[in-house]
């Protein structure tokens, strides 16, 4: 069953197009917004005398990439078994080489089915995106009973053609920096600025909590942490 199901996602990556990229990169300081159409052959049209187009309209929220070294993955969840095994041999023979995460939040915002052939629907929505001068929209085309892994297909085409233009803005910033406990530079900026958050009751201190514990600084805070809370 298991190779039934790595063929069809692979059959859906394999077919899957991106047919109009948007005009900007994820930005590397702030959180990036693309509208996405994602456009299928409804999996009834062979059954059908005339063609149909699926259209799924939604929007693709990436936030801040931030910097991240192998160790730090270890501490994270929702990895297979075997990315796990990958990710801990990257920490034992690279324990300290920074790389970028990248996080998603896709929301769906409607479907709709139109009586026009799949081509004839992407260019009337690529002219629509052109004239409305929408920067940051993309048109993809998918397989429909697997519409989720033709997006997930475009979200790495799109981080992968943003990766490059992010690395080099974090290391003109220094924030690639790592110092000698092995901390990136970025990282430590992020720790001083959910202390903050915290401090002005706008972060929940879980989430401080969490964080120094994936880059095993808690022991070094620790007095630090302790004194948010003698001052409630």
């Amino acid at each position: 069953m298991m190779e039934i199901a790595d063929e069809r996602i692979r059959y859906a990556i394999e077919h899957t197009e991106v047919l109009k990229l948007p005009k900007q990169t994820l930005a590397t300081f702030g959180t990036t917004n693309v509208d996405y159409y994602l456009l299928t052959e409804p999996v009834y049209t062979e059954l059908v005398n005339q063609q149909e187009t699926v259209i799924r309209a939604g929007k693709v929220s990436s936030e801040r990439p931030r910097i991240v070294t192998p160790t730090y993955l270890t501490k994270l969840e929702g990895f297979t078994e075997n990315a796990r095994r990958y990710i801990e041999l990257l920490a034992r023979e690279h324990p300290h080489a920074p790389g970028l995460l990248y996080s998603y939040k896709n929301e769906p915002k409607e479907l709709t089915i139109v009586s026009d052939p799949l081509n004839v629907v992407a260019s009337r929505l690529n002219e629509k995106i052109d004239r409305e001068g929408e920067k940051l929209a993309a048109i993809i085309k998918g397989v429909d009973e697997l519409w989720d892994v033709s997006l997930l297909k475009f979200i790495s085409q799109l981080t992968e053609g943003s990766l490059g233009s992010n690395i080099a803005e974090l290391r003109k910033r220094g924030l690639l920096d790592i110092d000698r406990a092995g901390i990136p530079r970025e990282a430590r900026l992020r720790i001083e600025e959910l202390f903050e958050l915290v401090k002005q009751g706008l972060a929940d201190p879980a989430k401080l909590k969490i964080e120094l514990d994936r880059w095993d600084l808690f022991e070094e805070y620790e007095d630090r942490f302790l004194s948010l809370f003698r001052r409630r």
